[in-house]
């Protein structure tokens, strides 16, 4: 195959494509899409960026502005943790709007996520979030699809390949110059893009994990655009006529852009149906009374437990232990009901994964899935991220309740006293602020990628399989 060749069929092919009237609005509208969508995805993230935060810091100045206070009333005073957005999140805001962005943390009690964006917006964004991402995933290939449908087929059909063929060009060459000078174009949208999530990131910043994850985005989308390059090129090579051509491609996008996504996402739930948030937490709170209740003093467990603690200390009464009994019951109780929950939730995780599996799995015949899987991850907005944010919001909830306990059974006297207030049933407002705020921290670069393996090797294995298929069909090709 020789340079020289594909270059001219490359760039004959590009010359010709401007010589269409109808690619300049085009063009003017993709570029507006884009530009408009990294606008209000950058605002969207320091707006919702600068909320959180804000929030965040107000929910630690209210907790540690409480006065001296039994550290059980401080365990259930609470406090908030908020999901932090990720830099990428502005490229693809992936499932973000929809999973919740604070959490109420107390004692005894796991709540969920809440204030979803989608829960506070209209009907509206059901239909989608405009993105950078959602722009080149669906509106691009349709963007390529037009642009190449004709590449060969018109070459066909008005005689031209004829004459290429006979000054002495390959088919391969043809195929090749064609596929080059389709993705050129592409590069007229994908590096702008590029170059506007650069300066969003450098004006930003972010952790070290960011600018990998930023790379593997940009090789992650040149070869999915490499990859529809070459199947519009194949596509337009084996049809007889253009508008033929056009339909095929119409029908692919169809297919692996709306069907089936679509029907992946309805079989993973008609097999796997998951519980409701109603039956999730009633079946944790009958087992957690099956278990037993900590603050009920004549609860057969935590009386038999009142014993054996009794009898390894060797005393007839809780007033003669050498800490607060009421704290250690209730670190006790905060253990049963957190490893219950834990337990149910791992269940419930269990359930979306094989429910995700589906999807996840359609990556290997759809490489559209496996971009946007991909996209996501790369992004932070995957449901991956999601679930590590949950899991560090119950970790540091627990621990806040088991440091309030702790202080019950240091600070407060074992001995009964009368009244309900008075410095010994307190601690000082001081211990509060011993215990950190709440920080979010996003995972690494390494195990974004390694939860979606599976996608990235499809995407690989579908370029490599189109680049064999132009080589094949470069042989069986006619100029007729």
């Amino acid at each position: 195959m020789r340079k020289e060749t594909v270059l001219l069929i490359a760039r004959h092919f590009w010359v010709n494509t401007f010589k269409t009237k109808a690619i300049y609005p085009l063009m003017t509208v993709i570029f507006g899409l884009l530009c408009f969508s990294a606008y209000t995805g950058w605002t969207n993230y320091e707006k919702q960026t600068e909320i959180r935060s804000h929030y965040q810091h107000e929910a630690r100045e209210s907790w540690e502005s409480n006065p001296d206070k039994h550290p059980h009333r401080m365990a259930h005073f609470g406090t908030f943790a908020f999901r932090q957005k990720y830099p990428l999140s502005m490229f693809d805001s992936g499932i973000e709007s929809f999973t919740g962005n604070a959490v109420f943390l107390e004692a005894h009690k796991q709540n969920s996520v809440n204030f979803s964006e989608a829960s506070l917006s209209t009907g509206l964004l059901r239909f989608g979030e405009l993105s950078m991402a959602m722009i080149l995933q669906t509106v691009f290939p349709l963007i390529i699809f037009f642009l190449g449908f004709s590449a060969v087929s018109a070459d066909r059909e008005n005689g031209t390949l004829k004459i290429i063929l006979t000054q002495g060009a390959r088919w391969k060459e043809i195929l090749m110059g064609k596929t080059l000078g389709l993705m050129a174009l592409t590069l007229l949208c994908l590096v702008p893009v590029g170059l506007l999530m650069l300066f969003f990131l450098i004006a930003e910043g972010g952790d070290a994990g960011l600018w990998p994850r930023f790379f593997v985005l940009g090789l992650v989308y040149g070869m999915f655009f490499m990859l529809l390059s070459m199947v519009t090129i194949a596509v337009s090579t084996s049809s007889a006529k253009s508008k033929n051509a056009l339909i095929k491609l119409l029908a692919i996008w169809l297919l692996l852009v709306v069907l089936l996504p679509r029907s992946s996402q309805a079989l993973g739930s008609y097999f796997f149906p998951s519980p409701s948030k109603v039956e999730f937490q009633s079946v944790i709170e009958e087992e957690i009374i099956q278990k037993g209740d900590s603050h009920n003093p004549n609860d057969p467990y935590f009386k038999q437990l009142k014993d054996s603690v009794l009898k390894v200390h060797q005393v007839s009464s809780v007033e003669e232990l050498p800490f607060n009994y009421g704290g250690f019951v209730m670190g006790q109780g905060e253990k049963n009901s957190s490893v219950i929950y834990e337990n149910h939730l791992n269940e419930l995780m269990q359930i979306y994964k094989k429910q995700n599996s589906i999807s996840e799995l359609t990556a290997v015949i759809n490489p559209y899935i496996a971009v946007k899987n991909l996209s996501m991850a790369l992004s932070g907005t995957d449901f991956a991220a999601y679930v590590d944010f949950q899991d560090q919001a119950e970790k540091y909830r627990y621990e806040l309740a088991q440091k309030m306990n702790e202080l019950q059974m240091e600070y407060i006297s074992p001995a009964k006293v009368s009244g309900s207030n008075g410095k010994t049933h307190v601690v000082g407002k001081e211990n509060w602020s011993e215990m950190p705020d709440f920080h979010h921290r996003f995972f690494s670069f390494g195990r974004a990628v390694k939860n979606e393996l599976l996608s990235l090797i499809s995407l690989v294995l579908w370029c490599l399989a189109a680049v064999w298929y132009i080589s094949y069909l470069s042989k069986k090709a006619k100029s007729v």
